[in-house]
């Protein structure tokens, strides 16, 4: 399980292993686990990655968080944006929070995620939407259009028809955003 997940498992997941709370606390006094948060471990060996934290902050959401919004922006390479907090989407009635974590409630489809080592990330054109819809200005709308278009990550059909089913002003947005991209590309 761990080496599916870049060396990161739950407590939850070490206990249908067979590993009883009393052998998790030993195991991490021991210096076999590294105890990275409340109810979440690492093996101390394993190599660090940039895509850890993705994994870590899936696994404080009980795998019901996606990474969404700015984070998925930066993943896939669009507009310039560097976050500080870590965006996940998560399902209504979802309750926990982190100051690390910037929290959007919603659903993501199956077909609006792409499954990574651990975690999931919305799909480019599902983030070029999450964009829309957020408060992020029009330039960056445009920037990432722009990127996710010269990448060959969504075609203008596909955000077309993704804009016909988002709230109106999400819609006006990316029809501006490819708008622009078309007059500047």
């Amino acid at each position: 399980m761990a080496f599916q997940q870049a060396g990161y498992f739950t407590a939850a997941q070490a206990l249908e292993a067979g590993y009883s709370y009393q052998a998790q606390k030993y195991h991490a006094d021991a210096g076999n686990w590294v105890r990275i948060d409340r109810g979440i471990f690492r093996l101390p060996e394993w190599p660090a990655d940039p895509d850890d934290v993705f994994v870590r902050w899936t696994l404080w959401s009980d795998g019901r968080g996606v990474v969404s919004h700015d984070s998925a922006l930066a993943i896939h390479g669009l507009s310039d944006v560097d976050p500080v907090q870590v965006h996940l989407t998560v399902p209504t009635g979802f309750g926990a929070v982190d100051e690390m974590v910037a929290l959007h409630v919603g659903e993501v489809g199956t077909d609006e995620r792409e499954a990574r080592r651990g975690w999931a990330v919305t799909t480019p054109l599902r983030t070029l939407v999450d964009a829309a819809v957020s408060d992020a200005s029009q330039e960056q709308v445009d920037r990432s259009m722009a990127d996710a278009l010269r990448l060959g990550l969504t075609t203008r059909r596909r955000v077309l028809r993704a804009a016909s089913d988002a709230p109106d002003r999400a819609a006006l947005r990316l029809e501006r955003a490819l708008a622009k991209a078309q007059t500047d590309g």
